[in-house]
């Protein structure tokens, strides 16, 4: 069992591939991780380090998981946040060659853009993400915010929530993970993360903590492709998924932490 995971990378916190990696091996599976930042720490901190790689760079480690013939052993594609256009038009290349070559992958599409009511990405990914890698994946993972943004659908109810899905799948059969999701009928104090697929919503709520470290997206949506790469349903994926990093925000707040505490990693049903 193999993901490649394409997404940033930090020295102090979990955010990226520094949440995604250790939670997909905790869960057995390997990872082939390729950066496409390496940083200090999450930018919003007072302070950081480091930089967006390089393109020639990325484009140079994505040839070399080609040449180990990693494609072909991969179960799941992720990509994540991705740094610049640059990058995002040679991950693009790699994510077409790689369906391409491997029939059998699952691309998982995390369209890493911004959040409340905030784009933080670079001019010119908005529409690699949305013309490009989109219509390559099979599942897609946006928080609220994306998913309104690339359907050009407000979403206030399930209805609605359907109609973006659709609006972002197009003619391609492509189902979708919304994250951190609050609707009219959400129960007070809840969030959700609900899955549409094939027009049809499996919701699963959870308390709504008082805290928000960074890295959650990216940690559901590297538990999720571990789970697919072991070749369970995507609703049980996605559950499963949601009740793990539950687990983790509430020893994350219960040492108040202002990252996430992920080690060990629980496992859903079995407390934190």
């Amino acid at each position: 069992m193999l993901v490649i995971s394409i997404q940033s990378q930090v020295v102090h916190g979990h955010v990226g591939n520094s949440a995604a990696a250790y939670a997909m091996q905790a869960e057995g599976v390997n990872v082939a991780a390729v950066p496409t930042t390496l940083l200090s720490n999450h930018p919003r901190y007072p302070s950081l380090r480091g930089r967006v790689l390089e393109t020639e760079l990325v484009a140079d480690l994505l040839r070399g998981v080609e040449e180990r013939d990693l494609v072909d052993e991969a179960a799941v594609l992720v990509t994540g946040y991705l740094g610049s256009p640059g990058n995002a038009a040679v991950i693009a290349d790699f994510v077409e060659r790689a369906v391409n070559r491997n029939s059998k992958l699952v691309y998982l599409c995390d369209p890493v853009i911004g959040d409340d009511g905030r784009v933080y990405v670079a001019d010119g990914i908005l529409d690699v993400v949305r013309h490009r890698l989109l219509p390559a994946a099979n599942l897609a993972t946006p928080n609220q915010f994306e998913l309104e943004l690339l359907a050009g659908v407000a979403i206030t109810e399930g209805q609605g929530l359907r109609a973006a899905c659709a609006a972002l799948a197009g003619q391609r059969r492509v189902d979708v993970v919304a994250t951190g999701c609050t609707l009219a009928d959400t129960a007070e104090g809840q969030v959700e993360t609900i899955l549409c697929a094939d027009g049809q919503l499996s919701r699963f709520a959870t308390p709504r903590l008082p805290i928000r470290p960074y890295g959650t997206g990216d940690l559901l949506t590297g538990l999720i492709a571990a789970h697919l790469a072991k070749g369970m349903a995507t609703e049980v994926a996605v559950r499963l998924a949601v009740e793990t990093i539950f687990a983790v925000l509430v020893r994350t707040q219960a040492a108040g932490s202002a990252e996430m505490r992920l080690v060990p990693l629980p496992k859903p049903g079995r407390g934190a």
